[in-house]
């Protein structure tokens, strides 16, 4: 069955940590998608309540679930070196209760219709969602509602919690994989926020304390710097009701006179090249060979998802054959892509046995250098185009996807692209756009990490 995309008024989406929106009180439709019959098969509205929160739905038919995300526009690169690691340390915190609610209350509350209820921190954002049968919208949005408005943060959670986090960040330490590319991050950004771990160190969350916990939570937690994304089985007015009604506790929804600082977007930091070794007794030598690479919103991404795709995207990729079919150097390769406002990250990573290592680096050097002079083929442009229009499509076929792509594109991009116009885009990249940033990205000097045994 094939799809329209029909634009529906203007879209009005924020690009990363803006004021209050002016247009409080607005309801726009920004998508609307049909069949071939002229049946609408999707349709996104956007609704600005007072003091500047987003709640922006997408009508999904023929669903039965709903996917609700609180999506707060603060994260681990907006921690001084003295809150290391809060932005993660308070997303635990919300889960331990309010004022009207305890912990058991909360998880009891998603347990008893069969959610599937969490959170995640990462660099810029920081995300609380939950998946529930449609019926059961309202009961989720009145949850995160009480949590993100209403949490107790007493001196015992913070406590318990405390051990917590030190125990999560002690297995980070045990897994390979984390170490080599924290090792990594931190020689490409140094000691900035982008180069220090998510969760924080041993050293910072044994020294933070509650009142820093609640002052962050104070100042970061507040309607014009969140939005509440959902998709699936819903009417849009109800949701913007029930959310109104849950985030409007505690005067949440008066707003601030306090500007939210807007975060640089207009040129990609610079990235220091060398090499960084860490001794580990791990069976495995781990390996992240990479350098700078572009920022979310640079327009080359399309053609950079492309390029990685063929040179480490999959079984057939350039690395996967070359390093483990061909010269059985390493089980698992793969490269990748890392954006952030304003920097970005190419890179390599590979695992491999000890004596294998200077054999590994040989070969994925000569791979970057050989796409970098030469760009890729026809063929590989082909099926790299094929792999990520098939990623996109087969990756929103639940709600759960779909509130995600809403909240990020809410919440630190410029637009929301409906599905057809990101296709259009993947299709519209040339071979010689590929050969380019390959060549401005792979010729650059190298950020090198390594982690093993002694």
């Amino acid at each position: 069955m094939s799809h329209t995309y029909e634009p529906t008024g203007q879209q009005s989406f924020s690009a990363g940590r803006s004021a209050v929106p002016s247009n409080i009180g607005s309801t726009r439709t920004l998508q609307t998608v049909k069949d071939s019959d002229g049946q609408v098969t999707s349709r996104v509205r956007r609704t600005v309540l007072p003091g500047g929160l987003r709640v922006v739905t997408e009508q999904m038919a023929g669903a039965r679930s709903a996917s609700i995300g609180v999506w707060v526009n603060v994260g681990s690169r907006d921690e001084t070196p003295t809150l290391h690691g809060c932005s993660h340390f308070l997303e635990h915190l919300l889960f331990k209760g309010t004022r009207e609610r305890s912990a058991l209350d909360i998880s009891v509350a998603l347990d008893a219709v069969g959610g599937e209820f969490n959170a995640f921190t990462a660099k810029e954002y920081t995300c609380f969602h939950a998946r529930v049968l449609d019926a059961d919208l309202p009961l989720a949005v009145d949850v995160l509602g009480d949590m993100i408005t209403n949490s107790l943060i007493t001196t015992a959670d913070v406590e318990a919690e405390r051990d917590v986090i030190l125990d999560e960040i002690a297995m980070h330490d045990d897994d390979p994989d984390d170490v080599v590319h924290n090792l990594f991050a931190r020689q490409a950004f140094g000691d900035s926020p982008l180069g220090r771990p998510i969760a924080g160190t041993v050293a910072s969350i044994a020294a933070m304390t509650r009142e820093q916990v609640e002052r962050f939570y104070r100042r970061h937690y507040r309607a014009d710097n969140m939005v509440v994304a959902v998709a699936g089985n819903l009417e849009h007015a109800k949701v913007v009701r029930d959310v109104r009604r849950a985030f409007g506790r505690h005067r949440f929804l008066a707003g601030s006179t306090t500007p939210v600082e807007p975060r640089n977007t207009t040129r990609a930091r610079p990235v220091a090249a060398g090499e960084s070794r860490t001794a580990r007794p791990f069976e495995q030598v781990n390996v992240v060979l990479g350098m700078k690479g572009i920022t979310r919103t640079d327009e080359r991404r399309y053609a950079l998802g492309v390029l990685n795709t063929a040179l480490g995207g999959g079984t057939s990729s350039r690395l996967f054959q070359e390093v483990r079919e061909r010269r059985g150097l390493a089980y698992s390769v793969y490269s990748f892509a890392s954006h952030h406002a304003d920097a970005g990250l190419v890179g390599v990573s590979v695992g491999c046995l000890p004596g294998k290592l200077d054999d590994v680096l040989a070969t994925v050097r000569a791979e970057l250098a050989k796409v970098a002079a030469e760009g890729i083929t026809a063929d590989e442009l082909t099926r790299g185009k094929g792999q990520l229009r098939g990623g996109l499509v087969l990756g929103l076929e639940d709600s759960g996807s779909r509130m995600s792509r809403l909240g990020k594109a809410e919440l630190v991009y410029a637009d929301l692209l409906s599905i057809d116009e990101v296709i259009d885009r993947i299709d519209a990249v040339t071979l010689e756009e590929v050969r380019e940033i390959a060549a401005a990205l792979f010729a650059q000097p190298e950020v090198l990490a390594i982690v093993g045994p002694a």
